[in-house]
Protein backbone atom coordinates (compact mmCIF):
# COMPACT_ATOMS: atom_id res chain seq x y z
CA UNK A 1 0.00 0.00 0.00
CA UNK A 2 1.43 3.39 -1.01
CA UNK A 3 2.03 6.02 1.61
CA UNK A 4 -0.45 8.89 1.36
CA UNK A 5 0.83 12.35 0.58
CA UNK A 6 0.41 15.07 3.23
CA UNK A 7 -2.25 17.04 1.28
CA UNK A 8 -4.34 13.85 0.86
CA UNK A 9 -4.14 13.07 4.58
CA UNK A 10 -5.09 16.65 5.43
CA UNK A 11 -8.12 16.51 3.14
CA UNK A 12 -9.27 13.35 4.95
CA UNK A 13 -8.79 15.03 8.33
CA UNK A 14 -10.74 18.09 7.16
CA UNK A 15 -13.54 15.77 6.02
CA UNK A 16 -13.91 14.31 9.51
CA UNK A 17 -12.98 17.44 11.53
CA UNK A 18 -14.00 20.63 9.70
CA UNK A 19 -12.90 22.99 12.51
CA UNK A 20 -9.63 23.79 10.72
CA UNK A 21 -8.90 24.13 7.02
CA UNK A 22 -6.09 22.53 5.01
CA UNK A 23 -4.00 25.70 5.08
CA UNK A 24 -3.98 25.53 8.88
CA UNK A 25 -2.53 22.01 8.87
CA UNK A 26 0.13 23.04 6.36
CA UNK A 27 1.04 26.02 8.54
CA UNK A 28 1.38 23.87 11.67
CA UNK A 29 3.55 21.41 9.75
CA UNK A 30 5.78 24.28 8.57
CA UNK A 31 5.86 25.57 12.17
CA UNK A 32 7.02 22.14 13.33
CA UNK A 33 9.81 22.17 10.73
CA UNK A 34 10.79 25.65 11.93
CA UNK A 35 10.83 24.43 15.53
CA UNK A 36 13.01 21.43 14.67
CA UNK A 37 15.52 23.75 12.97
CA UNK A 38 15.56 26.01 16.02
CA UNK A 39 16.12 23.12 18.39
CA UNK A 40 18.84 21.65 16.16
CA UNK A 41 20.65 24.99 16.24
CA UNK A 42 20.37 25.12 20.03
CA UNK A 43 21.76 21.64 20.60
CA UNK A 44 25.28 20.98 19.37
CA UNK A 45 24.64 17.44 18.16
CA UNK A 46 21.37 18.16 16.38
CA UNK A 47 20.23 14.63 17.33
CA UNK A 48 16.95 15.62 18.97
CA UNK A 49 13.94 14.75 16.83
CA UNK A 50 11.09 14.70 19.38
CA UNK A 51 9.52 18.03 20.21
CA UNK A 52 7.50 18.55 23.37
CA UNK A 53 4.20 20.39 23.29
CA UNK A 54 5.73 23.45 24.96
CA UNK A 55 8.68 23.49 22.55
CA UNK A 56 6.30 23.27 19.62
CA UNK A 57 4.15 26.09 20.99
CA UNK A 58 7.23 28.30 21.37
CA UNK A 59 8.33 27.47 17.83
CA UNK A 60 4.84 28.08 16.45
CA UNK A 61 4.70 31.44 18.22
CA UNK A 62 8.01 32.51 16.71
CA UNK A 63 7.10 31.19 13.27
CA UNK A 64 3.70 32.90 13.34
CA UNK A 65 5.22 36.24 14.31
CA UNK A 66 7.84 35.91 11.58
CA UNK A 67 5.26 35.05 8.93
CA UNK A 68 2.43 37.41 9.85
CA UNK A 69 3.85 40.10 12.15
CA UNK A 70 1.14 42.35 13.60
CA UNK A 71 -1.55 40.35 11.77
CA UNK A 72 -0.62 37.10 13.59
CA UNK A 73 -3.59 36.88 15.93
CA UNK A 74 -6.01 37.97 13.22
CA UNK A 75 -4.80 35.30 10.79
CA UNK A 76 -4.85 32.55 13.41
CA UNK A 77 -8.32 33.55 14.59
CA UNK A 78 -9.56 33.60 11.00
CA UNK A 79 -8.27 30.01 10.70
CA UNK A 80 -10.18 29.02 13.86
CA UNK A 81 -7.08 28.98 16.07
CA UNK A 82 -7.90 31.00 19.14
CA UNK A 83 -5.91 29.23 21.87
CA UNK A 84 -2.90 26.96 22.27
CA UNK A 85 -5.35 24.07 22.68
CA UNK A 86 -6.35 24.58 19.04
CA UNK A 87 -2.73 23.98 18.03
CA UNK A 88 -2.86 20.80 20.11
CA UNK A 89 -6.04 19.64 18.39
CA UNK A 90 -4.39 20.09 15.00
CA UNK A 91 -1.24 18.27 16.11
CA UNK A 92 -3.19 15.34 17.52
CA UNK A 93 -5.34 15.13 14.39
CA UNK A 94 -2.04 14.72 12.50
CA UNK A 95 -0.87 12.15 15.08
CA UNK A 96 -4.10 10.15 14.75
CA UNK A 97 -3.71 10.21 10.96
CA UNK A 98 -0.20 8.78 11.29
CA UNK A 99 1.60 11.88 10.00
CA UNK A 100 3.26 12.73 13.32
CA UNK A 101 4.48 10.52 16.12
CA UNK A 102 4.25 10.86 19.89
CA UNK A 103 5.80 9.44 23.00
CA UNK A 104 3.86 7.84 25.83
CA UNK A 105 4.10 11.06 27.83
CA UNK A 106 2.67 13.32 25.07
CA UNK A 107 -0.90 14.45 25.47
CA UNK A 108 -3.33 17.10 24.38
CA UNK A 109 -3.00 18.58 27.88
CA UNK A 110 0.57 19.64 26.99
CA UNK A 111 -0.99 22.44 24.96
CA UNK A 112 -3.26 23.74 27.72
CA UNK A 113 -0.44 25.36 29.66
CA UNK A 114 0.66 27.43 26.70
CA UNK A 115 0.44 31.18 26.37
CA UNK A 116 -2.17 33.88 25.98
CA UNK A 117 -2.66 34.87 22.34
CA UNK A 118 -2.81 38.54 23.36
CA UNK A 119 0.54 38.25 25.16
CA UNK A 120 2.12 36.32 22.29
CA UNK A 121 0.70 38.01 19.21
CA UNK A 122 -0.62 41.45 20.20
CA UNK A 123 1.64 42.84 22.93
CA UNK A 124 4.86 42.61 20.89
CA UNK A 125 3.39 45.24 18.55
CA UNK A 126 1.87 47.58 21.13
CA UNK A 127 3.71 50.82 21.81
CA UNK A 128 5.08 50.77 25.30
CA UNK A 129 3.99 53.64 27.51
CA UNK A 130 6.82 55.13 29.54
CA UNK A 131 6.90 53.78 33.05
CA UNK A 132 6.11 56.25 35.78
CA UNK A 133 5.84 56.01 39.50
CA UNK A 134 2.46 56.43 41.16
CA UNK A 135 3.71 59.59 42.86
CA UNK A 136 4.12 61.42 39.55
CA UNK A 137 1.30 63.78 38.77
CA UNK A 138 0.32 64.26 35.19
CA UNK A 139 -1.17 67.65 34.48
CA UNK A 140 -2.31 68.93 31.13
CA UNK A 141 0.14 71.08 29.20
CA UNK A 142 -0.74 74.76 29.21
CA UNK A 143 -1.79 76.26 25.92
CA UNK A 144 1.07 77.34 23.71
CA UNK A 145 2.56 80.68 24.71
CA UNK A 146 0.82 80.89 28.10
CA UNK A 147 3.62 79.44 30.17
CA UNK A 148 6.61 81.62 30.93
CA UNK A 149 9.90 80.12 31.83
CA UNK A 150 11.37 81.07 35.18
CA UNK A 151 14.22 82.78 33.30
CA UNK A 152 11.76 85.03 31.44
CA UNK A 153 9.96 85.83 34.68
CA UNK A 154 13.24 86.88 36.33
CA UNK A 155 14.16 89.08 33.42
CA UNK A 156 10.75 90.76 33.09
CA UNK A 157 10.11 91.15 36.80
CA UNK A 158 13.33 92.12 38.49
CA UNK A 159 13.39 92.27 42.26
CA UNK A 160 13.10 95.74 43.71
CA UNK A 161 16.31 97.10 45.27
CA UNK A 162 16.34 96.99 49.03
Amino acid sequence: MAKKEFPDVVMEICGTDPRYNAETYTFVREGLDHTLKLLKRQSQSGAKSHVSGQELLNGLREYTLREFGPMSKTVLNDWGIKTCEDFGEIVFNLVNAGVLGTTASDSLNDFKSGFSFDDAFVKPFCPHAPERSDSMEISPKPARGTRKSSLNQKIKSPKPAS
